[in-house]
């Protein structure tokens, strides 16, 4: 959410944002914004006014009626009377002008980093580097789903029985896999100096519409019926909702946080659910990473995080890429962001693994994340990043360490984790 003096004193510049990332139909809204704070602005003076002088004529009162001067103490008296009635009908018009400005002001876009390509949506989005070469095997690499039934590891379709398209059962080895990857992970992010935490899988309404955009929210979360709860689609949610209504002192900071959760999510939209595949599901796990920081500090912060996926999937010899996302295809409330890409040699091209996000002061604005400083306190910055996400992540492994005999080679940084084994077989 962007600051509204900021808006109020720039609307070319937030008009300007808008159109980088052609959202057109929002440009009224600007307008619509400086004329509710004006409005806002006029009740709230004179409200103001009125309690000052509501509170000068009650000091007289006292005195008129020790003087004897009772109708003119009673005429007093009515006056502040009417200043009150006026007061509770202008207390009424500033809730409701500030409810209607912070629901504006929520759908209006964060103003991106002069950095981000100008592009309308993800077929706009630019390739920034490549992390080692990616191998085409001289045998067919089957579909992930019949490398994992092969080695007796996935069971789809009872999945489908219990709970309909878009969930799995993994079983065996494969299983065990998963669970190292994320174990991996863990220890990978706690050797980088980050706080390992297991958050809270439910949250309430108002710390998912202080992390996410409305339509993010229609599109992903699950209501928890007749409360006020919804399954988090990722620990990002929880955990820079751990931050609501704080002051962290400066020197505290940066507070860097590497998280394990389940993630639930709708994913209504173009793209749909698999209803053969592990690719994009309603449910997974994710090891994730956070980063609250000081504002002048979030863009090194940000450099560094993706550099963690990228050194995540390089150290199981994964290659792998950055992608630069596009104005068009940056949420609402991020200032840049970047997919890490990992390749298929199913596919022969590279598809996405994680995402790594800089919100700015976005979140912070809307949750009231704020750092005390000598010099006065300042809204925070917020960052998060995916270490891996398993399902999607089990893929990338499985095509990259798969054998002719449908065996699987498993790196030297998970064999700990899978009891020393070295391989996976039938």
């Amino acid at each position: 959410m962007l600051d509204i003096k900021f808006l109020r004193t720039n609307p070319d510049v937030v008009k300007e944002n808008i159109k980088k990332k052609f959202q057109d139909e929002k440009l009224p809204l600007v307008d619509k914004v400086i004329e509710l704070d004006a409005e806002y602005r006029t009740a709230k003076g004179r409200g103001d006014e009125l309690r000052a002088l509501r509170n000068s004529v009650s000091k007289e009162i006292g005195g008129l009626m020790a003087q004897g001067k009772r109708d003119e103490a009673e005429a007093a008296k009515q006056k502040v009377k009417d200043m009150a009635d006026e007061l509770a009908v202008l207390q009424v018009k500033e809730a409701e002008l500030e409810e209607e400005i912070r629901k504006i002001m929520l759908v209006i876009p964060n103003i991106i980093d002069e950095s981000v390509p100008i592009g309308k949506d993800d077929s706009e989005n630019v390739e920034i580097e490549r992390y080692g070469e990616p191998i085409t095997p001289d045998f067919e690499v089957p579909y992930h789903v019949d490398i994992m039934e092969n080695l007796n590891g996935i069971d789809l379709d009872a999945a489908r029985k219990t709970s309909g398209n878009g969930f799995y059962y993994l079983c065996g080895d494969i299983a065990r896999l998963h669970s190292a990857i994320l174990s991996y992970a863990r220890d990978f992010m706690i050797d980088r100096g980050f706080t390992y935490y297991i958050p809270p899988f439910m949250i309430r309404s108002d710390v998912v519409t202080g992390v996410m955009s409305f339509s993010e929210m229609e599109n992903m979360m699950y209501k928890i019926e007749g409360e006020d709860l919804y399954l988090i689609g990722t620990s990002e949610h929880s955990m820079i909702g751990k931050f609501i209504d704080s002051f962290t002192p400066e020197e505290e900071l940066p507070k860097t946080l590497t998280s394990y959760s389940p993630c639930f999510r709708k994913e209504v939209g173009a793209h749909g659910i698999e209803e053969r595949g592990v690719y994009r599901i309603h449910q997974f796990e994710k090891q994730e990473m956070i980063v609250v920081c000081k504002p002048e500090d979030s863009m090194k912060w940000y450099d560094k995080l993706w550099q963690n996926s990228v050194d995540f999937f390089r150290s199981l010899d994964i290659p792998v890429r950055t992608l630069e996302c596009c104005s068009g295809d940056l949420a609402d409330l991020k200032v840049k962001s970047c997919d890490v890409e990992a390749w298929s040699p199913r596919q022969q091209k590279y598809f996405e693994v994680g995402s790594c996000s800089n919100l700015g002061d976005a979140q912070a604005r809307r949750l009231g994340i704020r750092v005390k400083s000598k010099d006065g306190n300042y809204f925070a910055h917020t960052l998060n990043n995916t270490v891996v996400a398993p399902p999607r992540m089990l893929i990338a492994f499985l095509e990259n360490n798969l054998n002719a005999d449908g065996s699987i080679n498993i790196p030297k940084p998970l064999q700990m984790y899978m009891g020393g084994k070295t391989k996976i077989e039938k």
